[in-house]
């Protein structure tokens, strides 16, 4: 199936109550739990690479893998760079394939933000790749930190729903990334979450609306948020430290039984906790069984 943008599914999900899953992947074996757990629940994807995750694994390896994976599978699949700072990677990105990228300026001065937003916006128009943007603070990227009590209760870090109306009508971006609450990594205090800004956000603006820091939420967070106007939802650092966990439970519990484990074993469970846990958001985002909708 060809590689889809967001504009080609998040619309639909956006009309209808449900949001799509945007799962970060540093490794094959993230991208074929992703896969998997998509065509068995017969659900669209957002498959993401951050900028941020870089270290873990270059750019033109991962990207041609994503992208060649993306086009086998029998579900729409949109394929992201998530987190971009740096515009030569993102053009890198769009060159490999990527259908979708996001360039984040939320920390530069805002008229800066514009610029570089409609700059970023002209070049992936120009390959028929939708843009992400963000406004507001969410932490640090997309890496498995915990959060900071401080930043989640923070006044200062809230989209302002006036700014997004006059940031999407100067920049024309495809979607946007807002902060009502939620933070990158995972929790060390419960995130405060306002859904009357949200509300106020989303009746603002005409485009799709995005939850980053989707990890560590409770399933009414999750619904709550796709009811007053997210339809895309970023989460990685509770499916990346669950992989960890579940991986130690079975190696512990190989030792004690005295059973030769091996770096292909752990390549395997990977997969399937991946592929468990992602049809697990599936369910509670709405998006399954939604493969043939909208398109």
């Amino acid at each position: 199936m060809p590689i889809v943008n967001t504009k080609e599914v998040l619309q639909y999900a956006k009309e209808n109550k449900y949001a799509l899953g945007a799962f970060n992947v540093a490794s094959i074996e993230a991208i074929r739990g992703i896969i998997a757990a998509a065509e068995e629940a017969n659900s669209p994807v957002i498959m993401e690479f951050a900028e941020s995750h870089l270290g873990f694994v270059p750019l033109d390896i991962i990207g041609p893998v994503m992208v060649r994976e993306a086009e086998k599978a029998t579900v729409p699949v949109v394929v992201h760079f998530d987190h971009g700072k740096d515009v030569d990677l993102i053009a890198q990105a769009l060159e490999l394939g990527f259908s979708s990228v996001m360039i984040d300026g939320a920390d530069l001065p805002y008229d800066e933000n514009v610029e570089l937003t409609k700059k970023v916006v002209g070049l992936a128009h120009s390959y028929g790749a939708t843009v992400e943007a963000e406004l507001g603070t969410m932490g640090n990227p997309e890496t498995s930190g915990e959060t900071n009590d401080e930043l989640i209760h923070s006044e200062a870090i809230y989209t302002d729903p006036k700014v997004a109306a006059d940031f999407v009508e100067k920049t024309n971006v495809d979607l946007l990334a807002v902060s009502f609450g939620t933070a990158h990594g995972l929790y060390i205090a419960k995130p405060k979450l306002d859904y009357k800004r949200l509300d106020e956000i989303a009746k603002s603006v005409s485009v799709p609306l995005v939850m980053h820091g989707g990890s560590g939420l409770s399933e009414e967070e999750y619904k709550k948020s796709i009811y007053y106007g997210v339809t895309k939802i970023n989460y990685y650092s509770d499916l990346a430290h669950k992989v960890a966990v579940k991986a130690r439970e079975k190696l512990n519990e190989a030792a004690q039984k005295n059973i030769d484990t091996y770096s292909h074993d752990i390549s395997l469970w990977t997969i399937d906790i991946v592929k468990e846990d992602v049809m697990d958001k599936m369910q509670v985002f709405g998006s399954t069984g939604q493969a043939e909708r909208g398109m």
